[in-house]
């Protein structure tokens, strides 16, 4: 249903976050990593996109990538004043090192 929804409109951003989350869900972990890629390309300000990614690629033990993917969801977080999700993006961030 979602991939329907991204046919007629591939910039939706709920929807590729939900194709995302729903790849990552399944183990599918480098097409969930695609997909919050793309969502992230086209909508830059998704905040939770960074975040599960983030979360997504330090269960995978891809720590670098992690880091990365976190410490540019907190810029974009505090750059929207989202505090509480840069708070916990920090939070993983700290459990990385």
């Amino acid at each position: 249903m979602l991939k329907l929804v991204l046919e007629q409109n591939p910039n939706d951003a709920f929807a590729r976050y939900g194709l995302a989350m729903e790849y990552s869900r399944a183990g599918e972990i480098e097409t969930a990593l695609a997909e919050f890629r793309k969502l992230l390309e086209a909508h830059p300000d998704y905040i939770a996109g960074y975040q599960m990614a983030g979360q997504m690629l330090s269960a995978a033990g891809r720590y670098p990538e992690a880091r990365q993917m976190l410490e540019t969801g907190m810029a974009r977080a505090e750059r929207a004043g989202n505090k509480h999700a840069r708070e916990e993006m920090q939070g993983l961030l700290m459990e990385l090192r």
